[in-house]
């Protein structure tokens, strides 16, 4: 190991034992997410329910008082996350790092979570590897091969026997476009063409003509939120392609947004997505979560939102567990293995992988009550990490 290597290990052993030592009477979370840029609104789904999970179960867990510290990475990037992580250890003596945004904050945030032993939850950050790149890492949120594996062997089940793939060409889009060819086939579906667009892409329609061209079955789809959902719509509508007559799939993204819906308008009907939580989803938990996520920040709840609120579950739980004891193997000990109700219903970690096993749910675009929203019409209970 290098000497700087050596001095920083140091420094995390001795501000973990300073931690533990000087404040017994609260434990300290650090809240690492991307709270400005691109993705800023995504932290503030995350952050918002993590205010509202801590204004109705109160900020003392354990006899412990909860005090969280929250830094900024900007963005994806790993070296301001691992740096981040350094000083929250380091300097403000947290006991806890989590949230993550983005999958390139918490690969950043990994190697100081071993190094000093701190618990470390990740809130939303979708790519499977995560949780293997830290012993004291568990996760509430997802993963792109829990929901795209689950959609390919559902549609080869339900009917759809040929599809076309479209991702964007960067990390979650490659995850996806993999494992939604291996559950696909592996229940007996072809993939019979694929292509892999630009990131930042505005104009779809040369892509979807290319699909098109093809004519077939069904075409699956992967983009990030925002601006892009709104332009491949519009692109399917003006190139032709019916939902009724080419079955039109893609994750959550695709049609999570409400606004987005909105200025979809018909085009999105009939469009079938995969997700692990929407506002929609029908239970008094989750009517009660809506109800009070509305009260406090005027907007629905999300998929980041549930990733965030059961974050803060997992944390207040795992104290309870050891009495207080915010060192990192008595958390993950803890952690392993636990199971609560969630506003998107059974969740459990995986006492092996460290990683969220629940109910995926197949959506489709319908009209309720006049306005464009997203039905869950099926199911598939308990699933597990399947690239683990």
């Amino acid at each position: 190991m290098k000497k700087t290597g050596l001095l920083l290990a140091a420094a995390l052993l001795a501000a973990s034992a300073a931690s533990s030592a000087s404040a017994q009477g609260t434990v300290k979370i650090g809240l690492i997410m991307a709270y400005s840029g691109q993705f800023a609104d995504t932290a503030a789904q995350m952050d918002n329910a993590v205010k509202l999970y801590v204004k109705q179960h109160g900020d003392t867990v354990a006899g412990k008082k909860i005090e969280i510290i929250r830094k900024d990475t900007g963005g994806p990037n790993p070296d301001v996350a691992k740096r981040l992580a350094q000083e929250l250890i380091v300097r403000d003596n947290v006991d806890i790092i989590a949230g993550f945004t983005l999958t390139p904050e918490a690969l950043g945030a990994a190697g100081p979570s071993e190094e000093a032993k701190k618990f470390m939850v990740v809130m939303n950050a979708a790519t499977s590897i995560v949780t293997t790149k830290s012993p004291y890492i568990a996760r509430t949120s997802v993963t792109i091969p829990q929901l795209e594996d689950t959609l390919g062997k559902w549609a080869a089940k339900n009917g759809v026997k040929k599809a076309y793939t479209m991702v964007s060409d960067y990390g979650p889009g490659i995850d996806a476009e993999t494992w939604f060819h291996k559950g696909f086939k592996s229940a007996g579906g072809d993939i019979v063409g694929s292509v892999r667009m630009p990131v930042a892409n505005p104009d779809f329609s040369a892509f979807v003509q290319r699909m098109k061209d093809l004519n077939p079955e069904s075409v699956f789809i992967f983009i990030p939120g925002g601006a892009q959902p709104v332009a491949i719509a519009k692109a399917l509508q003006e190139r032709g392609v019916d939902p009724k007559k080419i079955k039109v799939m893609g994750q959550g993204e695709l049609t999570m947004d409400d606004v987005t819906l909105k200025n979809m308008g018909d085009a999105a009907l009939g469009i079938i997505t995969v997700l692990h939580y929407g506002w929609e989803h029908k239970s008094k938990m989750n009517d009660d979560f809506v109800k009070a996520y509305n009260a406090e920040f005027k907007r629905n709840p999300d998929m980041f939102s549930v990733g965030g609120w059961d974050g803060m579950h997992l944390i207040y739980e795992a104290l309870k567990k050891t009495g207080g004891k915010a060192d990192g193997d008595s958390l993950i000990a803890a952690a392993k293995g636990m199971a609560w109700e969630s506003p998107r219903g059974p969740i459990s970690i995986d006492p092996e992988t460290r990683d969220i096993v629940q109910t995926v749910y197949i959506r489709r675009v319908e009209k309720v009550n006049g306005v464009n929203q997203n039905v869950e019409f099926d199911k598939v209970d308990k699933v597990k990490d399947p690239a683990k």
